[in-house]
């Protein structure tokens, strides 16, 4: 009997090499799942940072352009703060202060005009008749009566958001030197997109809203807005419209 030959209860035989080949490609399957999945975490980690920054960027500039239409809108017209209503005029009293508010600020520099400073004079402004109804260009109206006293005054009238390259007006408003009274010192002027006699003042523009603008030049009511009442400032009234 050979004994060198292993009986059949002895040890364990060692693995044949087809099995330690089908063990080294299971470990290396299990290495290429696990970095299938920390690719896959990467993927989403990235995805989601991407997303956020995305909103964050759109947020931005969502606001970005709301704020600039909002702040184009707010000084497009006249002043959107500060104003003291009287009749369908309204005073501006400190449109044109040193520590005005920044619309007012804005605004002035958006019209590139030089408000009247606090003591100077005062601006009131009307967009609207006595019946409270917007002032239409193609409408007519009647502004009459008397102005506060001051050394000068001017009325303009303007067309709100006015198309560009449209023909500038025959005439855009009156001085106190140049109007016409009767024979008590009160005046009438004709505001109207039609020719009309004496004081006419044409309408800036074919339709659309318009604006009045009386500035009053050294003037005691720039020291103090409570003294200027309904009476003291021009009446408007609509005398009719175009069809």
């Amino acid at each position: 009997m050979d004994t060198h030959r292993l009986s059949d209860t002895g040890p364990a035989m060692e693995a044949s090499p087809p099995a330690r080949e089908q063990d080294s490609r299971g470990r290396k399957a299990g290495r290429r799942n696990a970095g299938l999945l920390r690719l896959r975490r990467l993927a989403r980690g990235a995805a989601a940072r991407t997303s956020r920054v995305g909103l964050v960027v759109y947020a931005l500039a969502l606001g970005g352009v709301l704020g600039l239409l909002s702040a184009d809108y707010a000084t497009r017209g006249g002043y959107p703060f500060g104003g003291t209503a009287i009749g369908s005029w309204t005073a501006w009293p400190r449109a044109g202060a040193f520590d005005a508010d920044p619309y007012a600020r804005a605004v002035n520099a958006r019209r590139g005009a030089i408000p009247l400073a606090v003591g100077e004079g005062m601006l009131l402004t009307a967009a609207q008749d006595d019946e409270g109804r917007a002032l239409d260009s193609r409408c007519s109206y009647r502004l009459s009566g008397v102005t506060p006293p001051s050394r000068a005054w001017t009325l303009t009238v303007t067309g709100r958001s006015a198309p560009e390259g449209a023909p500038p007006p025959l005439r855009e408003g009156f001085t106190s030197t140049e109007i016409l009274r009767d024979a008590d010192g009160l005046f009438a002027i004709q505001l109207s997109p039609e020719v009309q006699p004496g004081n006419w003042l044409p309408m800036p523009r074919g339709r659309g809203a318009v604006q009045l603008s009386l500035r009053l030049y050294d003037t005691p009511v720039a020291a103090s807005v409570s003294s200027l009442d309904r009476d003291s400032l021009p009446a408007i009234q609509r005398t009719g419209c175009l069809r």
